[in-house]
């Protein structure tokens, strides 16, 4: 059968999504299927296939609440055009899924969408967006979701939405499937008794990584040396095409018809210049809106001190400045400072681990620890503890049932605030840790009660079989072997 996956991001790109994707399409590209991705333009990506799988780059970005600019017609030209047997498209709330809501009733092969947690389902300014999505999830044939209970599956039980299984991530039984490296700690000059805390997160500010280095800095144990490796990688850049009026045709707000004009007829030189400044004038009042519509006063000051403070930097003058100040301009670069200065005892690693050696440190790891602020299924946790490492994890996602359904991870107490984002006291993660590092047997049971359930349950071979049976039509609505 020929398949067409559509994903914001893929292959040589790093992430959850992209992962799902690719280990999905490559699976299925074993059994015999053939299997194109469309996904956005890397300027570090120079290959078309991989592992079999074809890939189809389209320069575009952004989505329908923010606006999208590129190659938008191309693409849905291309879906719309496709000769295969069915769609499967991942996440909500990006280009390759907003794109092609005018025209899913063009779409006549089997149309299967994984929503991947509406992250945004609380956000003022997506308050339309998910107005709008009922409608738009009742012209998919099928939808799959990741957690029994979770804001993308209710939303879908609370609108009579039932054509949908449940199926669980997982991680790769080749990839995990080797032996440890008994020289991993030796390499990264890790002390044989340290006790090694390990978290993976691209770096989006959103990940949790500077509550987990402000908690690093506030671990209290006996234990006489703890490591914290943090590995993350930079967010992908995207190259997007410039069309003829594309950017400006669904560009919002009040400067448009000034912008067409100028850019249109120019008055020369004179002309683009100012164009280029009511265009930046533009970008910049929509973010400040955007940011007091989802955050209030408090997130534009941040953002605000943010900006400043690599200027403070250059200029010298931040060491004057009250360790507050100093805080906001740039919490993570303060708090990984902090770590930096801790005694003999303590070693914090910031790395970003090609993947052989990633899937080292997850089994060199004494405990996984994880603090992301929004997340919906976390592939990280499944990648734990199938080398067969126990985690730490506060309540993001649906993280709760993949302690349960694994039994190889403890949650540490948080808070959600009014939009659903994940708020923890690094105090409390500190003392969580803590409790967990001190009890070696425990981590060592957890660990191996894991990795059993993952072999049994949690493999991408396993959940591959899955997805095919669900593109393919021969998945009735279902609850999936989650549980």
């Amino acid at each position: 059968m020929r398949f067409l996956f559509c994903s914001e991001f893929y292959f040589p790109s790093v992430g959850g999504v992209q992962e799902v994707m690719r280990q999905v399409a490559e699976r299925l590209v074993q059994q015999g299927h053939e299997v194109t991705v469309a996904t956005t333009r890397l300027a570090n990506r120079d290959f078309d296939h991989h592992n079999g799988v074809r890939i189809v780059e389209f320069g575009v970005a952004g989505n329908l609440a923010r606006g999208m600019e590129g190659e938008v017609d191309r693409y849905r030209d291309f879906v719309r055009s496709f000769k295969g047997d069915a769609l499967l498209i991942k996440a909500a709330q990006q280009w390759t899924f907003d794109a092609l809501w005018p025209i899913l009733d063009e779409i006549k092969c089997r149309k299967v969408f994984i929503p991947c947690g509406f992250s945004g389902l609380f956000e003022p300014s997506y308050a339309q967006y998910f107005e709008a999505m009922p409608d738009v999830l009742r012209k998919f044939d099928h939808l799959i979701f990741y957690a029994e209970r979770y804001r993308d599956v209710d939303f879908a039980r609370k609108h009579g939405i039932s054509n949908f299984s449940i199926l669980p991530n997982g991680a790769s039984e080749i990839e995990f499937g080797v032996e440890p490296d008994r020289e991993f700690r030796n390499r990264h000059g890790i002390p044989a008794d340290s006790a090694v805390l390990l978290t993976v997160g691209s770096l989006t500010g959103v990940k949790g990584h500077q509550e987990l280095l402000e908690a690093f800095v506030r671990l209290r144990t006996p234990r006489r040396h703890v490591t914290f490796i943090m590995n993350g990688n930079a967010p992908p850049s995207p190259t997007v095409e410039s069309q003829s009026g594309a950017g400006i045709a669904q560009r919002p707000g009040l400067l448009r018809s000034v912008l067409r004009i100028f850019e249109a007829e120019g008055f020369g030189g004179f002309g683009s210049r100012i164009a280029g400044r009511l265009r930046g004038l533009q970008l910049a009042a929509g973010k400040v809106a955007t940011v007091w519509s989802d955050e209030g006063w408090n997130g534009v000051r941040m953002r605000l001190l943010r900006r400043i403070g690599p200027r403070l930097q250059n200029t010298g003058l931040m060491r004057y400045l009250p360790a507050s100040v100093r805080e906001a301009t740039n919490p993570l670069s303060y708090w990984k400072a902090e770590a930096q200065q801790l005694g003999d005892d303590r070693l914090l690693l910031v790395t970003d681990f090609e993947r052989r050696e990633l899937v080292q440190a997850y089994m060199a790891a004494d405990l996984f620890v994880f603090a992301s602020n929004i997340e919906y299924s976390p592939l990280v946790l499944y990648e734990t503890v199938a080398a067969g490492t126990p985690f730490l994890s506060v309540p993001v996602g649906h993280t709760e049932e993949i302690a349960r359904w694994t039994g190889g991870g403890m949650i540490c107490p948080a808070d959600k605030d009014e939009r659903g984002y994940t708020r923890v006291v690094p105090a409390v993660l500190a003392r969580e840790i803590a409790k967990a590092i001190e009890d070696p047997q425990k981590l060592s049971t957890l660990g191996k009660v894991g990795q059993d359930a993952w072999k049994e349950r949690f493999t991408w071979s396993a959940i591959a079989r899955e997805y095919e049976a669900i593109l393919s039509g021969f998945a009735s609505s279902s609850v999936g072997r989650s549980q």
